[in-house]
């Protein structure tokens, strides 16, 4: 997987640590395979939540349902950027908030 995929929260969006936990295990069951949803942090008055995908729109898009279902839609910026050792080159794609 070569792109890392960041979903952008707000810090009193996801202020719940059981809400982003719940969230993050439902990305993982809609995404199963195609992605790897790789934990969070917190802090700086956001949450990221970080998935390594080969293909960050298409992950977002398979995201979006859950989102959705979670009333996150609208909240969440995303953010991609191509791995070499650490995050670059980051694009946005989505709403954003």
């Amino acid at each position: 997987m070569d792109f890392q995929l960041v979903l952008q929260f707000r810090g009193d969006s996801l202020d719940d640590f059981d809400v982003m936990v719940a969230l993050e295990e439902e990305l993982m069951e809609e995404l199963g395979d195609s992605a790897d949803v790789d934990g969070h942090d917190v802090g700086s008055g956001e949450t990221n939540i970080f998935i390594f995908a080969s293909d960050p729109t298409g992950t977002f898009d398979r995201a979006k349902p859950v989102l959705a279902r979670t009333q996150r839609l609208q909240a969440v910026t995303a953010v991609h950027g191509r791995l070499r050792g650490r995050l670059a080159r980051l694009a946005r794609h989505g709403p954003v908030a």
